[in-house]
């Protein structure tokens, strides 16, 4: 390892530092380390923040067609409810005209009752007149009735007398008649209001089943009615949800497409920047395991000269005035490589790394770099053109 002085750019270091190390603190990283890599976070959040936004928004668009579908579900029953209550209004207006008809005929049918058993005592009553009249024709006293014909005191008196008892006899006759046909006609009257009102009774019965299906079916459609409506508020909370989702989604992506803007803006800055040759960089006892160990927590699985690569791009950092000019000071600085925040760096320094990342780690810090002057580098995606090895893009 060369160890060499470059004091001279001290302080123009120290300056530059510490003004760029603050945007640099607004890089982030993934946290569980075997493919962690550095630069990957502004980039690949956008990427997953876009991607999460679509998935916020087609979640959102389903919630709405929910909605929407049971809006219409809500007005079609609203709509047959509607008629529901107009049919059930129908048939218990209709109820109340059979229960008012069948009223009035049980009334009718109360009255020709009445008036049947008033006819039958009025015949019974004018029966029994006729035969106390006929009786006290032909029985009237001790005197027969022959004696009192035989007794006129003429033949026109004879007549009259024979006449006045026919006419007597046709009289009464005919008024037991009239009362007999009476009573036969209330019969009937009573016989025809009875079949009327059986069929009334029928009919009742049968409205009052179809009250009770509408009315279930009213009680149904209104339980369905308010279940829809329950829906609709949570869909309707549900989309709020999303809505404001896809605000703080939208904030962020804009964020994070700003934070993207200063670093690659920085990264430009950098390359303008003063850059030592490698024979001015000074490394520290510790500083092989250090990077070795790093190399292993970023491309352990990555081919060889992605592991050069990413040393290359540990060793460009100590050479750029943008950023510290020590291996200690270039890995532990703040937000930049994530095994050094999740542990991962410290556990592979106390077990040491293998042989292949000892070989890349003592090919970068002799100036090797198969990256040119890269300062960053992530799992390929593609918004990031650069230098792909293996599984990296470096840029």
């Amino acid at each position: 390892m060369r160890k060499n002085q470059f004091d001279r750019f001290g302080k123009c270091k120290a300056v530059i530092s510490a003004a760029l190390a603050g945007m640099i603190t607004l890089l982030s990283f993934t946290g569980d380390g075997a493919m962690a890599v550095y630069a990957e976070t502004t980039s690949e959040k956008i990427q997953k923040a876009e991607e999460l936004k679509k998935i916020t928004e087609e979640q959102r668009q389903t919630i709405e067609d929910k909605k929407d579908d049971l809006v219409e579900q809500k007005a079609e029953l609203q709509g047959y409810l509607s008629t529901l209550n107009g049919e059930l209004q129908e048939i218990s207006n209709n109820l109340a005209q059979l229960e008012e008809t069948i009223s009035e005929k049980e009334q009718e049918i109360e009255e020709a009752r009445q008036a049947i058993e008033e006819a039958k005592a009025d015949e019974e009553k004018q029966y029994s007149l006729m035969k106390m009249r006929i009786k006290h024709i032909y029985e009237r006293g001790g005197e027969s009735f022959l004696s009192r014909f035989l007794g006129a005191k003429s033949y026109s008196d004879f007549l009259n007398r024979a006449e006045y008892v026919n006419k007597m006899e046709a009289y009464d006759q005919k008024l037991f008649e009239d009362m007999t046909a009476l009573r036969e006609r209330i019969e009937e009257t009573e016989e025809v209001l009875q079949r009327e009102l059986t069929e009334l009774t029928v009919l009742r019965e049968q409205s009052e089943e179809e009250h009770q299906k509408v009315d279930a079916l009213v009680s149904t459609t209104s339980g369905s009615l308010a279940a829809t409506s329950g829906a609709i508020s949570a869909a309707e909370m549900e989309q709020a949800a999303y809505e404001a989702e896809l605000k703080s989604q939208e904030e962020n992506l804009e964020a994070l497409k700003k934070q993207l803007a200063e670093e690659q803006a920085m990264a430009a800055k950098a390359a303008k920047m003063a850059w030592r040759d490698i024979s001015e960089v000074h490394f520290e006892e510790g500083d092989r395991d250090l990077l070795a160990a790093l190399i292993y927590c970023e491309a352990g699985s990555e081919p060889y000269v992605g592991q050069v690569a990413v040393g290359a791009v540990v060793i460009n950092r100590i050479r750029s005035a943008a950023y510290p000019g020590s291996m200690v000071g270039v890995i532990y600085q703040n937000g930049q490589f994530s095994p050094v925040a999740s542990g991962r760096l410290a556990t592979r320094l106390s077990l040491g790394a293998n042989e292949s990342c000892y070989r890349a780690a003592d090919e970068a810090m002799a100036g090797s770099t198969p990256v040119g002057n890269c300062l960053y580098f992530r799992t390929v995606i593609p918004e990031i053109n650069g230098q792909i090895i293996g599984g990296h893009v470096f840029y």
